[in-house]
């Protein structure tokens, strides 16, 4: 059982999602500290992108002021070496896009993942269909590539519930990232097919926003996560959002354990 698997023995998982380098490195440091302090089970930090074709207008502004304010990602890697060596050990999964690892370098990009202590890798424009592009290298370096499944994937869940490592990322609904007033019922069918083919951890995405929601979500799920709703709270209070992104992580983690 890997780092990330073992993030689910202890109850539902809360996962929340921020950009990173919105609004600054420095802040984004204050508040994956201050989440994991709150109870994070596990966090995505998301790495700016010029094109993040997977993400609504919530994330695509916070990637956008990342990359305005020079936001790198030497920079991220640098702030999860920081983050680890203050005692942060909760897993931390950077979730991009194919075009920044290859940008980087793959090998070099794995390599800095193993030795900053990133744990497992997003890349929602690398389909299940394509994931031994990397294959190699995440064996190599010890980086765990989280798979997803779409509402619309009821004919491959099993298969790739059945190559899945860490937790299988469950999307709630069509289209892209962003707050929403209601959830498909889809998503049960997709993770009970994933379940009948192997016991992986589910958490489910896309949407998410209030206790409420994420309640009902837990008990279809072995996890949820949180992304626009936090990136939004960031907007709006800037370097002075850790406190108030803090309160929301204890509330969203209090009602999925509820």
């Amino acid at each position: 059982m890997n780092k990330i698997t073992a993030a689910f023995q202890n109850g539902k998982a809360f996962i929340p999602f921020l950009t990173g380098g919105d609004p600054d490195v420095e802040t984004t440091e204050k508040l994956v500290r201050a989440m994991a302090e709150a109870g994070a089970d596990l966090i995505e930090i998301g790495v700016p992108f010029s094109d993040p074709i997977a993400e609504g207008t919530v994330i695509q502004e916070a990637s956008q002021r990342a990359l305005d304010g020079g936001c790198t990602v030497d920079q991220l890697f640098d702030m999860v070496t920081r983050l680890r060596k203050s005692g942060v050990t909760i897993p931390l999964l950077f979730m991009g896009y194919g075009n920044s690892v290859y940008g980087y370098g793959a090998e070099r990009f794995m390599a800095r993942c193993r030795e900053a202590g990133v744990d497992g890798l997003i890349l929602p424009d690398v389909p299940f269909e394509e994931r031994e592009e990397f294959a190699d290298l995440l064996d190599q370096y010890g980086v765990t590539q989280i798979s997803m499944v779409a509402p619309t994937s009821r004919d491959r869940a099993r298969a790739i519930a059945k190559e899945a490592k860490g937790f299988l990322y469950c999307v709630s609904s069509l289209g892209v990232t962003g707050v929403r007033t209601s959830i498909s019922d889809q998503i049960s069918e997709i993770i009970a097919l994933a379940k009948a083919e192997r016991d992986v951890p589910c958490a489910i995405g896309f949407g998410i926003s209030t206790p409420e929601q994420a309640g009902s979500m837990a008990k279809l799920a072995d996890g949820v996560i949180v992304g626009s709703a936090i990136v939004r709270l960031i907007a709006e209070h800037g370097k002075d959002s850790v406190p108030v992104v803090a309160d929301y992580v204890r509330e969203m983690k209090q009602a999925i354990r509820a």
